[in-house]
């Protein structure tokens, strides 16, 4: 942001140039070609102040590489002091360049905090008042008289009031448009986050998409391996028995693999039509406990009849068998789930009976290749948390009260497809 700020302060001592020559321009066909009676020498001495600051500012910053806020809003400052001077010596309030105090109050609010520009628009009004009362007149005769009316005076208190509303809206909207610049930076940076988070993502739905065929081959030799087992040892029963539970986990690894196969990543009904969303969590938790028959899972679901019914993804439905393994990796022999919904979402809470997180794991978790298991690798709770966002769901962890972790997942119903 320095080197932003330094750059447009060098443009302000620019601008800031072409005023001092616009002023002594101005003051010399004021004096000369119009022949009005104005004090040319104070209003020299406060030019040639003008410029005295402008060339300091300009050896100051010249070859400077940061600087502050603060020096950026005095510079700011002076400006509207000396140009305060100069109206001074030239009719204050009734000087038509009085409109020129919104100039650096513009530029305060499009680039310095907010805070500044509250302190600039306090400076300018007050400016701006004090030359209401303490200002030499300019020398024409009926200026002076129309001043002494009632008329004026009241076009002198509407102009007064004018540049308060000025202010008071230039405040208003630039600061709101720049706060708006800065949302939009905090916007690019988010997306440019998600963005590397996508291209993580795709990296490893590659990576899975090849280890797929290419595990096609050793899988299919095994298979056969287990038939000659079978085979050869045809009267041992205990072999037999064996090979027939190898070949079964032969089976689902193909299985599994074809899913990874035919899937990319877009939502694929299961069954071919939408199911209730309690049954599905019912299925699910059967077709989770199969894999983990060891595991001991309580399920209980709530929420107004009938339920909602949506059409589930391959991929949701491994992100929660990912919750569910890490409970059951914490405690095998006790996982709560708990299900309510209502007509917008899906609260889904797992809790296991483990150890729980401490601080540090609790940052880190969900994080790529982050992992407390000595044979895990890091990447189911990140895949499930990357699954409920694409859904606009959210996954949190905490720890229960009691000991353990607590995992509550909500998802929202408005990206699948219901039917009531």
């Amino acid at each position: 942001m320095n080197i932003t700020l330094l750059a447009n302060l060098r443009r302000l001592l620019l601008l800031r140039s072409i005023a001092i020559a616009c002023e002594s321009v101005v003051l010399l066909l004021v004096s000369r070609w119009l022949r009005m009676d104005v004090p040319v020498t104070p209003m020299l001495l406060v030019i040639a102040l003008h410029a005295l600051i402008n060339v300091v500012a300009w050896f100051r910053f010249k070859y400077e590489r940061d600087i502050s806020v603060g020096e950026f809003a005095m510079q700011l400052a002076l400006d509207t002091m000396v140009l305060a001077l100069l109206l001074f010596f030239a009719g204050g309030y009734t000087n038509p360049f009085v409109s020129l105090f919104l100039l650096p109050l513009v530029v305060t609010a499009a680039i310095l905090p907010q805070i500044y520009t509250w302190a600039m628009a306090v400076l300018t009004i007050s400016c701006y008042t004090l030359l209401i009362v303490y200002y030499i007149p300019l020398p024409e005769a009926h200026m002076e008289t129309a001043a002494k009316g009632s008329e004026f005076g009241l076009h002198v208190l509407g102009m007064w009031f004018s540049f308060l509303l000025s202010a008071g809206l230039v405040v208003f909207f630039v600061v709101r448009m720049a706060n708006s610049l800065r949302e939009r930076d905090l916007d690019l940076a988010q997306a440019r986050e998600k963005a590397l988070h996508d291209e993580h993502l795709v990296a490893l739905g590659t990576l899975a998409t090849g280890a797929a065929h290419e595990l096609g081959t050793p899988l299919a030799t095994m298979a056969v391996l287990a038939n000659e087992l079978k085979y050869d040892h045809a009267d041992d029963p205990e072999v037999i028995e064996k090979a027939e539970i190898f070949r079964d986990q032969i089976n689902r690894c193909k299985a599994i693999i074809s899913d990874i196969s035919a899937t990319s990543g877009q939502p694929r009904g299961e069954g071919g039509g939408s199911v209730a969303i309690d049954s599905y969590l019912r299925d699910l938790v059967r077709q989770w406990q199969a894999i983990r028959p060891q595991a001991q899972a309580i399920l209980q679901v709530q929420g107004p009849e009938p339920a909602p019914r949506i059409l589930t993804d391959k991929t949701l439905t491994q992100a929660i068998i990912n919750i569910l393994n890490n409970a059951a990796d914490a405690s095998v022999d006790h996982v709560e789930i708990n299900a309510c919904w209502d007509s917008e979402q899906l609260t889904l809470d797992v809790y296991d009976q483990g150890p729980g997180l401490n601080e540090a794991v609790q940052a880190a978790v969900g994080t790529p290749f982050f992992t407390t298991k000595p044979d895990g690798h890091g990447l189911g709770l990140y895949l499930a948390r990357a699954v409920l966002e694409r859904y606009n769901g959210s996954l949190t962890l905490t720890n229960r009260p009691t000991g353990g972790a607590h995992v509550r997942l909500v998802l929202p119903f408005k990206m699948l497809v219901i039917s009531t």
